[in-house]
């Protein structure tokens, strides 16, 4: 993995008022330091950090609520970009700046989760930090972690998850997480790693980090999202899920998701531009759930139903969930899929905690 260093830091002036800001730029000796007053106002390279302020809301419900199946999932973003370079993630299209940035309030950032909590003391929040930044790539020179996995561990009705391509978890192995702390990888083929995901971890390295969360006693989470469709996918996929259990216990881990890749057309015209080496934007594609381009439907019927078997031939018990996808997906996929929303949330809510049964 190639970690991030930066070249240039650029500090809000209104950081300079959180603890976070001299926590982080004391890892970050030798490096450039200027105070801005707004950070949107210019655009930076990829190679700057921006520690900012942030005066929004952290916590928002996934993109994929209020689909037909959907896992009601939240998202909290303190970080967003991402230097690994993926050539099919969307922040590319998503974001107006290439620059990284960090929100220094990370206090407020927990004290909004917390109430927002206590609000439902009914309800168990899963929340992922990894939607506009990788969760731990950052952890370095943030150093996060240290604050938000034992505050999650103090929460009855929260489950973070820690969601990532980096082998970063050196700051993991210390912590009070009590089991409420869900450490995930996202997964590929070894080929589509190679030429798709050239600054992220090897499969080696991902799975060999896997393997010390679990030493560490965390659950962990696999995400195959986005399965890519080529000549050779099914070959090099098994032969990753059979790496995956030839090193974690089925037991220890909570959920195995599988998505099939989609993206804007805007999207696929910028991989043509930024990657031009790049395979994936030449596939047969069609317009799919918001407007995006997917695979068409058969396909990805066909690459679920074969993850899914080679997932259950080596661990019977992990629940496996499709993200963005119908209900008529699920069944063609399953053979019968969650009899609703809310039991497809219930079961992962469980699957955090303990191994749980099947859907």
């Amino acid at each position: 993995m190639i970690q991030y260093h930066p070249e240039l830091v650029m500090v809000q002036e209104r950081s300079w008022q959180d603890d976070a800001t001299e926590m982080i730029l004391a890892r970050l000796n030798g490096v450039e330091v200027r105070t801005v007053e707004d950070p949107n106002a210019a655009q930076y390279s990829k190679n700057t950090l921006v520690l900012m302020h942030y005066g929004g809301r952290f916590l928002k419900r996934c993109q994929g609520s209020g689909a037909e199946i959907c896992c009601n999932y939240f998202v909290a973003s303190y970080a967003w970009n991402c230097h690994l370079e993926c050539t099919y993630c969307v922040l590319q299209s998503y974001l107006s700046s290439a620059a990284v940035f960090v929100c220094t309030n990370i206090e407020e950032f927990m004290d909004e989760v917390k109430e927002t909590l206590k609000q439902s003391p009914e309800c168990t929040f899963r929340i992922g930090t990894g939607e506009l930044a990788d969760s731990l790539a950052l952890d370095h020179i943030t150093c996060y972690t240290n604050r938000i996995v034992p505050f999650f561990a103090s929460l009855p009705n929260g489950i973070l998850e820690l969601k990532t391509k980096s082998n970063q978890i050196d700051n993991l192995g210390d912590l009070d997480h009590r089991s409420r702390t869900v450490v995930s990888w996202s997964m590929n083929s070894r080929r589509i790693c190679r030429t798709e995901e050239q600054k992220a971890a090897t499969i080696e390295e991902r799975l060999a980090a896997a393997a010390q969360c679990q030493e560490w006693g965390y659950k962990l989470g696999f995400h195959f999202d986005p399965l890519i469709y080529y000549e050779q996918w099914e070959p090099e996929y098994k032969e990753v899920v059979r790496d995956i259990f030839s090193v974690i216990n089925p037991d220890n881990v909570a959920w195995i998701s599988l998505g099939a890749l989609r993206f804007t057309p805007h999207l696929r015209d910028l991989v043509r531009e930024r990657f031009p080496a790049s395979k994936i934007p030449y596939g047969e594609f069609v317009p799919g759930h918001h407007g995006k381009l997917r695979y068409f439907r058969p396909i990805r019927e066909e690459m679920y139903r074969k993850m899914i078997s080679w997932i259950h031939e080596a661990a019977p018990k992990v629940l496996v969930y499709l993200c963005m996808e119908s209900r008529v997906v699920w069944d063609r996929s399953f053979g019968k899929g969650p009899h609703s929303a809310a039991r497809l949330c219930e079961r992962l809510d469980l699957a955090a905690v303990r191994q749980s049964p099947q859907i």
